[in-house]
């Protein structure tokens, strides 16, 4: 049986490494499927349920099960012991993320960018900034959380209290920020993506973990499967800028200035969070994963929501679809950054 303590992460092998270049490649290799092969990009496109891609979340699986092989029950309660991250994350998530991305939005499209923007577009790409900074990640978190070599059971917890916090918090922050009152959150997406991206998954490792018996079996079975979360991550960001390749093609400009207040948040949170974990002395293992959740975001319910509320060809959905696009890189780039200042934190 694992337990919550640090240990000395094993070295990075060649493909992860050159991460962010196989995910560059990646992202190229998208946009010309996009144009070149539209048919077959619609036709991932078209296999939806309830706003869930059906390719992408068979993708995403590929992503979180060797993640999931790793989480130990028996460990949970040690979650207790170490609240430190959980209330940082949640502070981060809760009470300062969706009203810094609407500042920004606002800040940007009102004012920075307004000479190039007509008034009613930089309303729309307001609202999808702010369905972005109010939806916390909930599936990716847990490939940055395994990039980093995160506690894979303290991860699942964060993740799993958000997830319930999101539930009855997502509508009235997004309706007090937008001004509005009847929000139509599409919670058939909320919940399927959860039981998706979190409970099936979890499920599925802990059946495998019991089928595996020994704690040597478990770690060579999660060495075998590791790859495949790599394979998942290129092959999910292929798919994404495949369906978004030609609106990027005929609209660089505005998707530049999109990107722009969704960077700042980023970073800044991140620079927030993971800052806030060392100063509080949390320890790498919890402190890299509890800032990468807030960083990133639950795109498949920002683009949802913006679908629902303004329509396919809105801004909002626009925005909303920048945010997945800026969203790889970017994470890409903390994680390499935590996996450098690790021995700056408190190990235990």
């Amino acid at each position: 049986m694992t337990d919550m303590t640090d240990t000395q992460p094993a070295a990075m092998g060649s493909f992860e490494r050159y991460l962010s270049v196989w995910v560059a490649l990646a992202m190229v290799g998208g946009i010309a499927l996009g144009v070149l092969a539209p048919g077959l990009v619609g036709a991932v496109a078209a296999a939806e349920v309830a706003s869930i891609n059906l390719v992408v979340a068979v993708l995403i699986w590929a992503m979180v099960f060797p993640m999931m092989v790793g989480v130990d029950f028996g460990a949970v309660a040690g979650v207790a012991k170490q609240p430190r991250g959980l209330l940082i994350t949640l502070g981060v998530n809760w009470l300062i993320k969706p009203f810094t991305m609407a500042f920004l939005a606002v800040l940007f499209f009102e004012y920075i960018f307004a000479p190039w923007i007509a008034p009613e577009d930089a309303a729309q790409y307001i609202a999808g900034l702010i369905l972005l900074g109010a939806a916390p990640c909930t599936a990716m978190v847990f490939v940055w959380s395994q990039l980093t070599r995160g506690d894979a059971t303290y991860t699942l917890v964060q993740v799993s209290v958000n997830d319930l916090i999101m539930v009855v918090a997502f509508a009235p922050i997004v309706a007090l920020l937008l001004g509005v009152t009847d929000i139509a959150v599409p919670w058939e997406t909320l919940v399927l993506a959860t039981v998706l991206y979190v409970v099936l998954p979890l499920l599925a490792g802990l059946l495998t973990r019991r089928l595996l018996g020994s704690p040597d079996a478990i770690d060579a079975f999660s060495a075998r499967v590791k790859p495949w979360s790599i394979i998942g991550l290129i092959a999910t960001v292929v798919i994404l800028f495949g369906l978004q390749g030609q609106i990027i093609l005929d609209r660089p400009l505005i998707i530049l200035l999109i990107a722009v207040p969704i960077l700042i948040q980023s970073y800044g949170i991140f620079a927030l969070a993971y800052g806030a974990a060392y100063a509080m002395k949390v320890p790498h293992r919890i402190a890299a994963p509890c800032a990468m959740i807030g960083t990133s975001n639950f795109f498949e319910l920002a683009v949802a929501v913006a679908i629902s509320l303004f329509g396919l060809h809105s801004g909002a959905a626009l925005a909303t679809v920048v945010g997945v696009l800026v969203e790889v890189p970017v994470m890409l780039s903390l994680v390499a950054f935590a996996n450098r200042t690790r021995n700056k934190f408190a190990q235990g």
